[in-house]
């Protein structure tokens, strides 16, 4: 592969990675990126629309090699997490104050909105390298997981991709702003879900201090 297309910061040192790897590159670093280890697989597909923009790869090809990739790597924790999950969360649960019962609280939580769930994580660091071990964790079941994760994975590799390609070598600003933007997301889920969980508490208090209102003689 001819020499990059001379990008700034963080997105240069990718390249000669691929330069050297091309598109096997791109999937080891896209599916270990989405398996719990946070490598620059996002950064790397970037990096690999731009050259695509240039003439240097092709794009489609890109975007199907980043989604086969985002797919299996989610594939393979969501397995990890439907084997030994509960068994790590109920081993070490109550270090971060994870008891049996809120556990099954996040369970039923994850039952009912885990595909939504799963198919936005890709846009989230963190819960794209996790939101597999999660689901499989929370008993999501395995045709709903693999669907929105097919969803999601291919939402988030024609995003960056289609980025990365328009944009071409002026990739650097749009870039910091997308980087800034998901900075700014992860807190906004967190406050969400935080909110959701609080409005689940404060109507089973309600409804159970009703009961023992109606219970008493």
């Amino acid at each position: 592969m001819s020499a990059g297309p001379g990008l700034p910061g963080a997105l240069a040192h990718l390249e000669p990675l691929l330069d050297k790897g091309g598109y096997a590159a791109l999937a080891l670093l896209v599916g270990l990126d989405n398996a719990l280890i946070p490598v620059p697989g996002q950064t790397m597909l970037i990096v690999a629309a731009v050259y695509a923009g240039t003439g240097r790869m092709n794009v489609v090809a890109v975007a199907l090699v980043a989604w086969a990739a985002a797919t299996a790597g989610a594939e393979g924790t969501y397995l990890l997490g439907r084997r030994q999950g509960s068994a790590l969360i109920n081993r070490y649960g109550h270090y971060v104050r994870l008891t049996p019962q809120r556990y099954e609280r996040a369970e039923a939580f994850y039952r009912r909105r885990g595909t939504s769930i799963v198919c936005a994580a890709r846009f989230v660091d963190v819960l794209r390298q996790t939101n597999g071990l999660l689901a499989g964790a929370n008993h999501l079941p395995h045709a709903s997981f693999s669907a929105a994760n097919a969803v999601g994975a291919a939402a988030w590799a024609g995003a960056w991709t289609a980025l990365g390609y328009g944009a071409g070598t002026n990739i650097g600003p749009l870039y910091h702003e997308a980087v800034r933007y998901q900075l700014l997301l992860l807190p906004a889920l967190a406050l969400l879900l935080a909110l959701v969980i609080a409005r689940r508490w404060w109507k089973r208090r309600h409804r159970h201090l009703r009961d023992r209102a109606s219970a008493s003689p």
